[in-house]
């Protein structure tokens, strides 16, 4: 058993470390009174450089059955977020007269989206061990 919790801990020793650093950041931040928002802001730049938002994913994905809900869940929103943003920022660019490039770029984001399916696909029908 420990043998196993031993392995266990050195695969996800950085995704431990990143958000234990995150977390260590924050109760730091929040015992010296620092302001709230600069506090958040600090965190949200300290997550995206150190992929910690990935490791806290990852470490909530491991979860049995809630765990993958869970992260479906919450990264869903930023999926739409991200699509509703590309197409607004398409309308603006069609109407300053960008229309063929619009075009062009769309066409890669769908060969690059077509492309990670196939990927998945793939990845899944021949599991590497």
């Amino acid at each position: 058993m420990w043998s196993s919790i031993t392995a266990f801990v050195r695969s996800y020793w950085r995704s431990f470390a990143v958000v234990g650093g995150l977390v260590a950041m924050v109760l730091v931040g929040l015992h010296y009174q620092i302001n709230v928002k600069l506090l958040a802001l600090l965190t949200l730049i300290g997550g995206f450089i150190t992929n910690g938002f990935v490791a806290l994913a990852t470490l909530t994905a491991l979860i049995p059955v809630v765990g993958p809900l869970l992260v479906k869940l919450l990264s869903l929103p930023i999926f739409y977020l991200f699509n509703g943003l590309g197409y607004f920022l398409s309308l603006l660019a069609i109407k300053k007269g960008y229309g063929t490039e619009v075009v062009s770029y769309r066409l890669i984001t769908i060969m690059f989206l077509v492309g990670v399916v196939i990927g998945y696909i793939i990845g899944n029908l021949l599991p590497f061990k």
